[in-house]
């Protein structure tokens, strides 16, 4: 029980470091440190929130079950923001994450007694397609990478045409759209935080790659026409009701893994939602979470 008690004392206290200054503007991590002594493996965990909302702090106030299993199982969490769209675009945000990474490896031995060789990255849609584009791009390679309903592909209809279930919501208006975001880059969303009504707007008009990822040959930025041998392993986690990423992305990405001959596992979970894994009461999602940590394990022994 006391153990149990320290542990979620941990949990519950994180420490926030500025990882970058990206002109001027202090881009924070929050430290969720083992509870024993180091060296530790690391999870990288990246909020979603389509790149253009979200926080470093989903990860503790929506899935804390997430982050105490994480941590009994000895690994430090470091929880990332990074700038958001579209005060900034996808290659500055993909900076972010990368200097983040290298800040871990670099910063984390003396800081938080990392192991610098043994990271993993996670994260949830716009997360998830963050962790698929680092598994690509980072060297040195992460150890795994785990990824709940992201996306491969960021230049494919489904974000780059009108979504038929959000043009059944109430159209936003250009104008709205605008004025829920701001002109000044930012890291962390202000309350009260409007700024869905952009993403909402980006997918009732099928704008999201030109006002968010900024730019028509987004080939470099899909992490599934990235995947060639060296890719870490991976497991893709998605709901087949989903609205807001179609489980096909995944099934695509897992396709382009399977042709590469990279260690993969597909989950599919039948009936569930975007978003899935904040309902960690119900045993299928509980389930589907055990074993996206045992796959970490394997990789980060």
């Amino acid at each position: 029980m006391t153990a149990l008690l320290s542990l979620l004392a941990l949990a519950l206290n994180a420490e926030t470091h500025v990882y970058k200054q990206a002109r001027g503007l202090p881009i924070e991590a929050d430290l969720h440190r083992a509870p024993s002594q180091g060296p530790h493996p690391v999870l990288l965990w990246i909020h979603g929130g389509a790149l253009i909302m979200g926080s470093r702090r989903n990860l503790e106030e929506g899935r804390k079950p997430h982050l105490d299993r994480y941590l009994s199982e000895g690994w430090t969490v470091v929880s990332i923001d990074y700038r958001l769209a579209p005060e900034t675009r996808l290659p500055e945000i993909w900076k972010d994450v990368r200097d983040a990474y290298a800040w871990i490896r670099t910063q984390g031995p003396k800081l938080f007694a990392a192991d610098p060789s043994r990271i993993a990255i996670v994260g949830g849609s716009a997360g998830g397609y963050l962790s698929l584009l680092a598994a690509a791009k980072l060297q040195p390679k992460p150890k795994a990478v785990v990824s709940f309903y992201g996306y491969g592909d960021i230049a494919g209809d489904w974000y780059a045409k009108p979504d038929a279930f959000y043009r059944r919501q109430p159209e936003v208006a250009k104008e709205q759209a605008w004025a829920s975001v701001g002109t000044q880059p930012i890291a962390d969303p202000p309350a009260p935080n409007q700024r869905g009504r952009f993403y909402l707007f980006t997918r009732q008009q099928g704008t999201w790659p030109e006002l968010v990822a900024g730019g028509k040959n987004l080939s470099e930025y899909c992490p599934e026409k990235l995947v060639k041998p060296g890719y870490p392993p991976t497991m893709l986690l998605h709901g087949d009701a989903d609205t807001d990423v179609p489980v096909e992305q995944s099934k695509q990405m897992a396709a382009a893994l399977e042709r590469a001959g990279i260690v993969h596992q597909l989950i599919i979970l039948p009936g569930a939602p975007h978003g899935f894994d904040r309902a960690f009461a119900q045993p299928a999602v509980r389930d589907a979470f055990e074993k996206s940590v045992q796959f970490l394990k394997k990789f980060l022994q």
